[in-house]
């Protein structure tokens, strides 16, 4: 981007409607890593996401952590839906307040995209899915899932963890119920109203069972999950006038990009949300924003902050890079040596090196 970063936008504090305000507008973004078997905080997990906030990252978000058994859709998946996790979330929460950052759980669930493989238990989804074996969620297993993320709220706060974000991004259960795809013949399908009805149910239940400087995030992503731009910019303006959330986070693939419908690309895709009334609401954008000039550029548009992934895996100190620099940019693939040093571990090495071209030289 052409736009030079200011260190003052970038490095200014972000307060939020509830809890600790965050030191910067850097956060890391949830990165599937792969690093703790059977959902325990792994000694590796926790060095990759303490290593952040020890490079300056405002907030520090874990991978997506899930919130029912049956919704682990990654091996090595961090866990958040039984007490026997809560001494490792509880370690990795003081570990990441410690060296100064505000810690959040990412809460998640993968419905059709879950492994039973992994869980040992059924795929579930709001409809029934052949292809994914996976088969329809009852009404009141609906509910309970509900309840299940409502649970993992609450242990991360006995945890000691600032906030939790809900996915409701990617494809993965909270978006397949926000899919035109959901016909549900009961309350929770068919009409859009119907469709987010779940959602809604998840941010009460965790807001009403939270403390009042419990912090309250949402991902959503406008595109690539089948979900109409219109009711993604909907669904984003009620959750911004809510009261119930102090983050939304869209995830937008790329956040310079023109959208995909052609009969909106009277602007690009991050203005269809930065132009939404916020209130005291606050919106981060994620997707390739790789450079100081790019979290600028994000703030410039109307974002509050940004959401670091390559970044932050190349270097646990993006943010201090980025405020020293105005012209800082991301240089990579780079040598597994380098990884070592920035503390990734080797399971999240070698998915790195497998699963993308563009990390490991």
């Amino acid at each position: 981007m052409s736009q030079i970063a200011s260190p003052d936008a970038l490095a200014a504090p972000l307060v939020l409607g509830r809890g600790p305000a965050w030191p910067n507008r850097f956060a890391v973004a949830p990165l599937t890593n792969l690093q703790s078997p059977d959902g325990v905080l792994s000694e590796d997990e926790y060095a990759w996401l303490v290593r952040r906030a020890e490079g300056g990252f405002g907030m520090v978000m874990t991978c997506a952590a899930h919130v029912s058994q049956a919704g682990q859709a990654f091996p090595g998946q961090l866990a958040a839906w039984d007490d026997r996790f809560l001494p490792g979330l509880t370690r990795l929460a003081a570990g990441i307040a410690a060296a100064g950052g505000v810690a959040t759980l990412q809460l998640h669930h993968g419905g059709r995209r879950g492994d039973a493989r992994l869980s040992g238990v059924p795929v579930v989804a709001p409809w029934d899915d052949p292809a994914k074996r996976a088969r329809a969620l009852t009404t009141d297993e609906v509910e309970r899932v509900v309840a299940d993320f409502v649970a993992g709220a609450v242990r991360a706060e006995r945890a000691g963890f600032h906030g939790v974000e809900v996915h409701g991004a990617h494809g993965y259960l909270v978006c397949q119920f926000l899919s035109p795809r959901n016909t549900r013949a009961d309350r929770y399908g068919g009409s859009f109203e119907n469709r987010r009805r779940m959602l809604w149910e998840v941010l009460r239940g965790i807001r009403e069972a939270t403390g009042p400087g419990f912090q309250l995030g949402l991902r959503l992503t406008p595109e690539r999950s089948g979900i109409p731009l219109a009711e993604a910019r909907a669904l984003a303006a009620d959750v911004l006038a809510s009261g119930l959330l102090d983050y939304l986070d869209m995830s937008l693939w790329d956040a310079f990009k023109e959208t995909h419908e052609e009969e909106h690309r009277d602007r690009l895709l991050i203005e269809h949300f930065t132009t939404l009334p916020r209130g005291a609401t606050k919106l981060g954008v994620a997707g390739k924003i790789t450079s100081a000039p790019d979290a600028a550029w994000c703030l410039d548009k109307g974002a509050d902050f940004v959401l670091i992934g390559a970044g932050a895996v190349v270097h646990h100190d993006f943010p201090a890079l980025a405020l020293a620099d105005p012209g800082f940019r991301l240089v990579h693939p780079r040598p597994r040596e380098h990884f070592v040093a920035e503390s990734v571990g080797p399971r999240f090495l070698d998915y790195l090196a497998t699963q993308w071209t563009d990390f490991v030289s």
